[in-house]
């Protein structure tokens, strides 16, 4: 995708447009739109900021990498993360702001409570770029320093964010603490969580189906914009999360309106997981240039199958 114009006027599917300087210099640069993102570094190429650079720039738009820390990890499991200090994160960005046209801001794992403090102010600061911010799955974190972070996150990020992305099961533990109904909360349920701190959108995936199905639906405290059901299917990927959530950024900063972006995300997520490999011994990764692969012609796979695997994260009872 090359450089498209910005989302019009706010509507039930639009993201908040950019200020008309900002569309203006992007423009006069001719070229695509360009994505700020916020992560850790991952120096097995599943997740964070190699997830991230690599989808934004398979679907068409310029990533701008802020490293917040690196992830000390293997494709089975994530063992520690080592937080970058929060100067260095705000003075990476704050940089290239000075310089280069941002369409979009696209916070992942940020791994202090102090570096989300400064990208919150760094999101204020530049109130007209709307924000795609992604809740991973923390279980493989400290209960203490997960709380903390995700406590931080909720009071300072939430209310800067225009779509909030995250599997069910984690907004679950993390947003409804305290739910107590014998039912699962609906995506509507979880998204009006998220909009008592200020959150307009929330793409909620792996909401289980009866009869072995998923879905992932975009939604606000009033209505689905958007839903795409999958079959659940046995497998475990690693890095499917920031795949999505960078793939919706890259689109919503092209110009596409949000309910198209969440189809068009869902979708290339499908393809990057029906061409996983496994590098290593561990998990399979999504092959986010499946584009640029040979075909093969023997591959009978179904498309839709092996999306909803990563998707489809049962709760457990440990609270994050």
């Amino acid at each position: 995708m090359g450089s498209q114009p910005p989302p019009g006027p706010m509507s039930s599917t639009n993201i908040p447009p950019m200020s008309s300087s900002d569309s203006d210099a992007a423009n006069e640069a001719a070229g695509p739109a360009c994505v700020m993102i916020f992560n850790a570094s991952d120096p097995t190429g599943a997740g964070g900021l190699s997830a991230d650079v690599s989808a934004i720039s398979s679907v068409g738009a310029h990533p701008l990498p802020v490293v917040t820390g690196t992830y000390i990890r293997d494709t089975t499991e994530i063992y520690d993360h080592y937080p970058l200090d929060e100067d260095a994160v705000s003075e990476q960005a704050r940089s290239i702001l000075e310089d280069v046209p941002v369409q979009l801001f696209k916070v992942g794992f940020a791994g202090s409570p102090e570096t989300l403090s400064n990208i919150a102010e760094i999101a204020a600061d530049y109130a007209d770029i709307p924000v795609i911010a992604y809740m991973p799955n923390l279980s493989w974190w400290d209960d203490g320093l997960a709380d903390q972070y995700q406590d931080a996150f909720r009071e300072l990020m939430l209310p800067q964010t225009t779509v909030l992305v995250g599997n069910h099961g984690t907004l679950w533990r993390w947003l409804l603490p305290d739910w107590s109904s014998d039912r699962s909360p609906t995506a509507r349920e979880i998204a009006k969580a998220a909009s008592e701190m200020g959150v307009p959108y929330t793409l909620v995936t792996g909401v289980p189906l009866p009869d072995q199905f998923i879905d992932n639906v975009l939604a606000t405290p009033e209505t689905v914009l958007a839903s795409e059901k999958f079959e659940r299917f046995d497998a475990i990927f690693a890095g499917a999360g920031d795949t999505l959530s960078g793939a919706l950024a890259a689109l919503l900063a092209s110009g596409a309106d949000l309910a198209t972006a969440t189809g068009e995300a869902l979708a290339y997520l499908d393809r990057c997981l029906d061409g996983g490999f496994r590098p290593g011994m561990g998990h399979v990764i999504p092959d986010r240039l499946f584009w640029a692969q040979p075909e093969d012609e023997d591959d009978d796979a179904d498309e839709g199958t092996l999306a909803s695997s990563v998707l489809d994260m049962p709760p457990h009872e440990t609270k994050h």
